[in-house]
């Protein structure tokens, strides 16, 4: 079996799909994506695709060690999300040769269900309350929030008051069996960090998500020494190499990106980095229908593996929802806030190849925002 066709699909709302073919007829799926930088990624997709066609699909880790490190310059966001979709589809070709989900070519599955936490939006207490309702309504029992929108370096007493109300509202509605992660978003300095943090502990979050910004991974264990709420972080990093520093800082949960991270065959090797450091995975995922079912196939085969993240109904999804590119969409059914284990081969999900091909005609541009605070300085997002 040979690698014989590569295509690309720029679909909405802000997702890259990949599609692998052999000469054997089956096809992989995959989702290689930076969100807002969806065409630069393409192209480098196209350029990998030369190291791939004629080859076979089935050596996996020797299509990733020369796709990582066939060329003299490596790594950064673009070039490890173009992999990670590249490998997501040969993961999926794999599977589908065998008849079997690709949890099984990991050494078998350890759970049988994977608890799911959905987004919530609302800047008011009311509109987080009322938010919060809905995700419960759908089955959830775990959310996460954004714990402020700018953030001046140095915040104000009403910017930390206003923290400390979102997230009190969202405990309230929660209640003492249900969960509320907060993510930082990377939006907070070191000092606004250690000044809110202590002030949180009162609502016991889930955790603590991006306190600093990727390349301040140096300051986190800060952060993680001086505060009992979990730390969390890892969306912006893309290999086992960046994740070393913040496990060894004292992080609680990593957070790699299957769509970033190099993919299936990468972030088992970061979740074993992380198993060493006691430290739980919950893989960041606000995509589409192929990154999450990745993730679900590493949850399944993974023992250190928390919760899940899923953007159905995010506020980003503008022009298209997860599942609309998805023939059968009963394996990612929430049940009880849970998605019960994946059984079908290859990454478990059937992509419906037309809503596919149609979407890629209208395409989409999706960029990411440019904050500024009131002096006209930009502003973290």
């Amino acid at each position: 079996m040979r690698i014989s066709r590569i295509e690309t699909f720029l679909v909405p709302p802000r997702w890259l799909f990949v599609r692998v073919e052999t000469d054997s007829g089956i096809i992989g799926w995959g989702e290689p994506v930076v969100e807002g930088r969806s065409e630069t990624v393409r192209t480098a997709v196209e350029q990998l695709s030369e190291l791939l066609i004629g080859t076979d699909p089935l050596r996996i880790e020797d299509s990733w060690q020369v796709m990582t490190k066939g060329s003299f310059y490596r790594g950064g966001a673009i070039l490890a999300s173009a992999v990670a979709g590249l490998d997501q589809a040969l993961w999926d070709i794999h599977g589908k040769s065998l008849g079997v989900p690709v949890h099984q070519l990991l050494g078998g599955h350890v759970r049988d269900r994977i608890r799911m936490y959905g987004w919530i939006g609302g800047d008011e207490p009311a509109a987080i309350a009322d938010a919060v309702a809905a995700q419960l309504s759908v089955g959830l029992t775990a959310v996460k929030m954004n714990a402020s929108g700018r953030m001046s370096p140095i915040a104000s007493v009403a910017e930390i008051d206003e923290v400390v109300q979102r997230v009190a509202a969202a405990r309230e509605v929660l209640g003492p069996h249900r969960d509320v992660a907060v993510d930082f978003h990377g939006r907070f300095t070191l000092a606004n960090t250690r000044r809110v943090a202590p002030l949180l502990e009162q609502f016991h979050p889930l955790f603590l998500e991006e306190p600093t910004v990727p390349e301040n991974s140096h300051l986190i264990g800060g952060l993680t020494g001086s505060t009992s709420i979990p730390v969390a972080t890892g969306e912006r990093l893309y290999n086992r190499q960046e994740f070393l520093p913040v496990l060894q800082a004292g992080i609680a949960v990593a957070q790699p990106d299957l769509s970033h991270a190099g993919g299936i065959t990468e972030v088992r090797k970061i979740a074993s980095l992380a198993e060493i450091y006691d430290v739980q995975l919950a893989p960041h995922c606000p995509l589409g229908p192929l990154a999450l079912a990745a993730c679900l196939q590493v949850g399944f085969a993974t023992p250190n593996f928390l919760i899940q993240e899923q953007s159905i109904g995010i506020h980003y999804n503008q022009g298209a929802e997860v599942l609309d590119y998805v023939l059968d969409k009963t394996p990612l059914k929430f049940v009880d806030g849970f998605v019960e284990r994946l059984t079908a081969p290859g990454l478990g999900i059937e992509i419906d190849e037309d809503a596919v091909r149609r979407a890629d005609r209208s395409g989409h541009a999706w960029r990411s925002p440019v904050w500024r605070h009131a002096d006209g300085a930009y502003a973290e997002w």
